[in-house]
């Protein structure tokens, strides 16, 4: 089962790239930016906040 993310850390992330605000994809494990259609994977309930290891969605 994966980790949640602090509500309080949520608030003060932002988007590597664009600085734009991110929604928290507890079912994948994830954090997405809309903007710019990237996804931040969380592992071990660490965001992994690096644009080159971010995936690409719709």
């Amino acid at each position: 089962m994966a980790k949640a993310l602090d509500k309080r850390l949520l608030e003060v992330l932002a988007c590597p790239k664009c600085k734009g605000s991110l929604d928290y994809d507890k079912k994948n494990s994830r954090l997405l930016c809309k903007k710019c259609k990237l996804a931040y994977r969380i592992e071990g309930g660490i965001p992994i906040m690096l644009v080159e290891e971010a995936e690409k969605t719709n």
